[in-house]
């Protein structure tokens, strides 16, 4: 029945910063970009290497959202990569405070958490 995730909404509380986390210190591409002027929002599409995509929008006036303690709903965001120590090592030398790496006691592989300007919890999986 489904395929596969085609997207994953986030809102966030500072557009420009926000544009600045996903494309230049996380690497994703842009597809597209729209400003909508009756909603006061824009809409910045994402790609993901495997065909995903992020929608970031923005929204005036948008709540926050708790995420710790941990709260009912969407608990984080999973990238998975191929060497988890590099990618990490890579965000550290961004500025990007990154805890320290863990291994899954399920599936034996390396992941560790950051997280993006509005304080989205962020993960990397190892592949």
């Amino acid at each position: 029945m489904f395929n596969g995730i085609h997207h994953v909404a986030i809102i966030c509380s500072d557009y420009e910063r926000s544009k600045h986390f996903y494309t230049d210190i996380l690497g994703l591409t842009i597809i597209a970009e729209n400003y909508r002027a009756q909603r006061e929002s824009y809409k910045l599409d994402l790609a993901l290497p495997d065909g995903g995509q992020i929608e970031l929008f923005s929204f005036p006036d948008a709540p926050s959202r708790p995420s710790r303690p941990e709260a009912q709903g969407l608990r984080h965001l999973a990238f998975f990569v191929d060497n988890v120590e590099e990618c990490a090592a890579k965000l550290t030398a961004k500025g990007i405070e990154v805890e320290a790496i863990r291994i899954d006691e399920y599936t034996g592989k390396a992941f560790t958490f950051f997280a993006d300007p509005d304080g989205l919890p962020l993960e990397l999986y190892q592949a």
